[in-house]
């Protein structure tokens, strides 16, 4: 009964077919030829948050020869001192690399000479200039890139805990040889080499997140708004409520590569719901989490060695050794936070911070730190910290330095007084790190003497109400405050130098400690976007079922709460055409269910009041009808390439989105090309949407058991005035395809167009209808096959996930066989008689 004729049934074909099949192809094969790094041509600036500075640098090597298109990179963050690897083998269109890349967002792309010599630049190459125009370009001899020099690099600086990462690397040398060049490079820039033992070095596949383009992310907002790139509402700007830069890097990766591990996903899952039930465990990890500064910068200025003592070296390192401190402070109020908690993840969290490292770390630095030296706000208070940071008693000279240091600031305020005494002026000692010690005065407390300061202040600026000024002997005090200065901070450095290298065995628990700060921070930040709203734990099945789903950005925007809808999709249903009016809601609700299926997959909640979604490999959106200067493309050409680019790299286990295709050419070739195009993706198991406003497209159900047909409903209203009708949009999605026809038609009515040339319009429009529109009769055998393809598909989706019992079994499968009688009337007559 369930077996299904495949071949008799999707073997039908029309002219219409025929026809659309011939132009797409033509139209394809022309378009492949055609380089698709159209795909991710956006500025650099809309794949990175305002708040975010490049300083990721980034070696990439391609195979040569047979090895061609297996891709080796390696990169590191110059504020995070973790070095990533990642191989792996790309197509022609190296989306994989370029994908990769926009995600870093690189301050400066290393490559081979070799890659980019004239006249014989590879494509990798081309590609990699042509997408990231304003990133600073490299070359570097291929000798450099030397995979046996790389795995000596990852022997010598990858600390204890991560050597693991040897076995997962040892025999991919394309990421061995760019490490190599990597670093070799980064210590000539930096002017520093790394400490032994004090990297976190970890190989990165290309398998274990989903893979979104930067077309795609820029399409759906996730980190940048398109009509203001300065405003928040973005998926990011939704989601981020992190208080720690860690926090936020980790949130603004895992939206760009969400999860495809269903029990990582719930893992975090699990720890949200904790948050959201208890109050206090929310409120305490909160508190502690904000006092964390960047833990990853800090780590990475640390592990460097610079190769000269200079006085900002110094400054730096003790700067970051106070930094350090009170860092290792908050362990134990991290921890009395977790205590009582109850999900694994938070519990191994915990765990991680028994480390008894933390302790002995923070015993040694206070063997020659003072107690009361901490992080403060402020640069003359951070300055008086890191001079009096050691203890005294331990450098004889340290101590002389520190006490004339003293001495010199107290002649500088004395003087100061004195000054405001000579001329009787509220003069008082201010501080800046450009300037030093200066004076400032309130111009609305004081009449000056002809309008003027007196001649002994110089270098005179005004602020708003305030005066700022030096004099010749201040300049002079701040002079030998600095040399005084220069001593303390150098006998400092020494001194900390000696306390760093004691404690460089241990500081590798700080990489659990970041990574367990960054996760927690955006753990919190979920938490805190769900109180905010009435989103919804997901769950992960081989369905897509959203009930009253809503657009989470938009919900940021209106003044209302957006109307919601429901979604569902199948395997026996996972191609979904949506018809309606211009302005109906068929782009706001793709892009929503697109970003709900990020939200799940990054582990949030979601805006539903219930949602299960299929994990998506892969989110390819074609969405816009704008045309692009920057790479000369029509229209059209833009839309030919971005969906020969999801043509080619689309899977079983993607999630697409199609808002509109084919408009930029004529309607024939249009209805042409978006008939061919949903054949072809019909022939994968991927989950499509597809909105259209070609109403023909709608009948290719009648062929296809496995599309369905949705629709966003709109009202007519007369007016009051007149028998004028206005359309009023619901924004509810209802089955089955728009009944609305020639809305342009309506809209163009109440425009300013003469009725006359309304009236011709509709009757060409009637005469080409009658041409053009050629419905698909619907047989009884196919409304039989359709009626067990689908009983087919609901029995086998109730075999994998059904969680009822025998009796609510029962009942849902005797509803089950009425729907398919319903369907099939003829052949459900006959069974009944047979069977009951």
């Amino acid at each position: 009964m369930f077996h299904l004729e495949h071949h008799s049934y999707f073997l039908q074909t029309s002219v219409l077919r025929d026809i659309s099949t011939y132009i797409v192809h033509s139209i394809m094969n022309w378009v492949i030829t055609i380089n698709v790094y159209y795909c991710f041509a956006v500025t650099s600036s809309s794949a990175v948050s305002a708040h975010l500075v490049a300083s990721v640098i980034v070696a990439v090597v391609e195979g040569r020869g047979l090895a061609r298109g297996e891709v080796g990179m390696a990169s590191i963050d110059l504020k995070n001192p973790e070095v990533v690897l990642s191989q792996f083998a790309d197509n022609t269109t190296y989306a994989k690399v370029i994908t990769k890349l926009k995600i870093l967002t690189p301050l400066e792309i290393i490559m081979s000479n070799t890659a980019c010599d004239t006249g014989n630049t590879t494509k990798l190459f081309s590609l990699i200039t042509e997408n990231f125009k304003n990133v600073t370009f490299t070359t570097v001899q291929r000798k450099y890139f030397n995979e046996t020099k790389g795995l000596e690099y990852i022997e010598q600086l990858c600390t204890s805990e991560f050597s693991t990462v040897l076995m997962e690397v040892q025999s991919k040398y394309y990421c061995l040889a760019a490490v190599a060049a990597l670093l070799k490079y980064v210590e000539f820039i930096q002017n520093s080499v790394y400490a032994p033992k004090s990297l976190k070095v970890r190989f990165q596949g290309s398998e274990q997140t989903a893979m979104i383009d930067s077309s795609s992310a820029q399409n759906l907002e996730l980190l940048t708004n398109n009509r203001d790139s300065r405003n928040g509402h973005t998926l990011f700007g939704v989601l981020n409520y992190t208080k720690t830069p860690g926090g936020s890097r980790r949130l603004r990766s895992n939206i760009l590569e969400p999860l495809v591990d269903a029990e990582t996903i719930n893992t975090r899952l699990d720890c949200i719901q904790e948050l959201l039930q208890d109050e206090e465990l929310f409120f305490s990890l909160q508190a502690v989490i904000s006092r964390f500064l960047d833990t990853e910068q800090l780590l990475s200025i640390l592990v460097q060695i610079p190769k000269q003592d200079t006085v900002k070296a110094a400054e730096s390192k003790i700067t970051n050794l106070i930094y350090l401190k009170h860092t290792l402070e908050l362990v134990d109020p991290l921890k009395a936070a977790l205590k009582s908690c109850k999900t694994h993840l938070l519990k191994a969290y915990y765990s991680s911070l028994e480390d008894k490292r933390f302790g002995i770390i923070l015993e040694k630095i206070k063997t020659v730190i003072n107690d009361d030296t901490r992080y403060t706000k402020g640069c003359l208070n951070m300055r008086t910290q890191k001079c009096y940071a050691v203890r005294p008693n331990i450098n004889e000279f340290l101590d002389i330095a520190r006490r004339t240091y003293t001495e010199i600031v107290d002649d500088i305020a004395g003087m100061i007084t004195q000054l405001g005494e000579k001329y009787n002026l509220p003069l008082k000692m201010s501080f800046s790190s450009a300037r030093g010690f200066f004076i400032q005065m309130n111009a609305e407390c004081a009449a000056l003497p002809n309008g003027q300061l007196p001649s002994e202040f110089t270098k005179i600026t005004k602020m708003k109400n305030a005066y700022s000024f030096t004099s010749a002997d201040l300049i002079k005090m701040n002079e030998r405050c600095q040399e005084s200065l220069r001593e303390i901070y150098h006998m400092t450095y020494l001194i900390v130098c000696k306390l760093l290298s004691e404690i460089y065995e241990h500081i590798h628990c700080l990489y659990k400690l970041s990574d367990t700060v960054s996760m927690l921070d955006m753990l919190l930040s979920f938490a805190h976007a769900c109180t905010l709203s009435d989103y919804v734990r997901p769950e992960f099945t081989d369905t897509l079922a959203i009930k009253q789903g809503w657009h989470p950005i938009l919900e940021k925007i209106s003044v209302e709460k957006p109307v919601s809808n429901n979604t569902y999709i199948t395997e026996g249903s996972n191609f979904i055409i949506i018809t309606g009016p211009n302005m109906s809601g068929k782009s706001t609700y793709l892009k929503q269910i697109a970003l709900c299926q990020i939200m799940a997959q990054i582990g949030s909640y979601v805006p539903a009041e219930y949602s299960s979604f299929r994990i998506a490999e892969q989110i390819f959106t074609r969405i816009g009808m704008d045309d692009d200067i920057e790479t000369n493309s029509s229209t059209f050409m833009k839309e030919m390439k971005e969906i020969t680019y999801i043509m080619q790299n689309a899977n079983d286990k993607s999630l697409i989105i199609i808002d509109e295709l084919g408009r930029g050419t004529s309607t024939e070739e249009g209805i042409g090309i978006c008939y061919s195009v949903c054949e072809y993706l019909l022939s994968l198991k991927a989950f499509t949407l597809f909105a259209t406003h070609f109403l023909e497209l709608c009948h290719i159900d009648a062929l296809y058991p496995n599309v369905e047909n949705n629709h966003f409903e709109v009202q007519h209203v007369k007016n009051s005035a007149g028998n004028k009708e206005k359309i009023t949009y619901t924004y509810i999605l209802s089955k089955g395809h728009t009944e609305e026809k020639n809305y342009g038609l309506k809209a163009a009515e109440v425009s300013s167009l003469p009725p006359s040339i309304i009236l011709d319009a509709k009757e060409i429009t009637t005469h080409i209808a009658r041409q053009i529109l050629q419905k698909q009769r619907t047989t009884p055998e196919t409304l039989r096959q359709r009626a067990v393809y689908h009983l087919a598909t609901r029995l086998v989706q109730t075999a994998r996930n059904s969680r009822l019992d025998p009796d609510s079994l029962r009942i849902f499968l005797k509803g089950l066989k009425k729907k398919y009688e319903a369907d099939c009337p003829v052949s459900g007559q006959a069974q009944t008689e047979d069977g009951q």
